[in-house]
């Protein structure tokens, strides 16, 4: 018996020496999975980020069918919403157009909330609470998962903000004017007419863009608001246009530039000229 235990403990030890590991096969181990780290974290950052884009225009689709409603039911007018603006008289800001209460302390940013944006009735299916009601209020159809923000802007104590989203409201905007050099009113009014109103007549509603990622103003106002969402260094946006489809990763050029191939502010040819 003593000898048939022993054979078993030769026997034991001898598989548990053939069944470890050496220093050298465990580096080799170690190696191959940091390769194959290597290789899989670019792929699935990229497959997250495609996951992103997927929820934007999923988003800008539910936005976009919230506007043709909207334009139905009030005349070919978009939800726009007058505050004072910084010259004192009555103007649209064409970020309330929906969303939620933000922080920026002028033109009703942080005083106009998801109760008085005109928008959220057609996208969202609970009540909001009353603006005067200290409350946050997330409301899903109106962030962009891409939203980084913006460096360099020009909103006196917000030249840098994390997320258009919290600052404004919303990670999106209305085209209700085109680019210019002018950081305190907007020079050419679009879809929108400076004094709110009926959307003007449009000549292409397949190029003609109505709602769109902040970044597609990423050059108004005479700078470069270093709105990089998509890209570290180039600045690009999605867009929902007036005839219902949506373009994701649209390239927005330098400069102010009103027309692309990919689309237009202007409703119009020529539409620029009227403000000369």
């Amino acid at each position: 018996m003593a000898v048939g235990q022993e054979r078993g403990s030769h026997y034991d030890v001898g598989m548990r020496k053939h069944a470890a590991f050496t220093l050298i096969e465990l580096l080799v181990v170690i190696a191959i999975i940091a390769l194959l780290i290597g290789i899989l974290l670019p792929a699935l950052g990229a497959a997250r980020q495609q996951a992103r884009v997927s929820v934007v225009g999923s988003r800008l689709q539910q936005l976009g069918l919230g506007i043709q409603m909207y334009l139905n039911d009030y005349d070919e007018t978009l939800p726009q919403y007058m505050v004072p603006g910084f010259d004192g008289s009555m103007t649209v800001v064409g970020s309330l157009f929906g969303g939620k209460k933000g922080q920026l302390p002028f033109l009703g940013i942080d005083e106009v909330g998801a109760e008085r944006r005109p928008l959220n009735p057609y996208v969202i299916s609970f009540d909001v609470p009353p603006d005067d009601v200290d409350t946050n209020v997330e409301l899903e159809p109106f962030e962009s998962p891409l939203d980084k923000g913006a460096t360099n802007v020009p909103f006196p104590g917000f030249e840098e903000i994390d997320s258009f989203y919290d600052t404004i409201g919303s990670s999106f905007t209305l085209n209700d004017h085109s680019l210019d050099q002018n950081p305190y009113a907007d020079d050419y009014p679009t879809l929108v007419p400076g004094n709110g109103g009926r959307m003007p007549p449009v000549h292409d509603t397949t190029k003609t863009w109505v709602l769109g990622e902040h970044p597609i103003y990423n050059y108004d106002d005479g700078g470069d608001r270093e709105s990089y969402w998509y890209d570290d260094n180039v600045a690009e946006t999605s867009l929902s246009y007036l005839d219902g489809h949506v373009q994701m990763r649209v390239r927005v050029p330098e400069g102010e530039v009103h027309e692309t191939k990919d689309y237009t502010f202007l409703p119009q040819p020529r539409w620029l000229e009227r403000f000369d």
